[in-house]
């Protein structure tokens, strides 16, 4: 999944933390409600502009860094 079009960075918004769609709900916020064990459909339900597509972009997301990462390190 390309998240670039979803996934925004903005220096004056969330003081420049990962957003979806220009919104204030961060990657950081989606991967904490999942971690915490909340469902993408409870997600979408609890929060009503988000979709389906826009926490997998979440994941793509998190998962692009966390390879970026390791990359670096070698």
């Amino acid at each position: 999944m390309d998240y670039r079009d979803i996934i925004t960075i903005e220096p004056d918004k969330r003081s420049g933390k990962p957003c979806i769609r220009h919104t204030r709900m961060t990657v950081t916020d989606v991967l904490e409600y999942l971690a915490g064990g909340m469902t993408p459909e409870a997600l979408v339900e609890e929060f009503p502009d988000l979709t389906i597509e826009d926490i997998r972009a979440c994941l793509s997301f998190a998962a692009d860094r966390e390879r970026r990462l390791i990359v670096a390190s070698r």
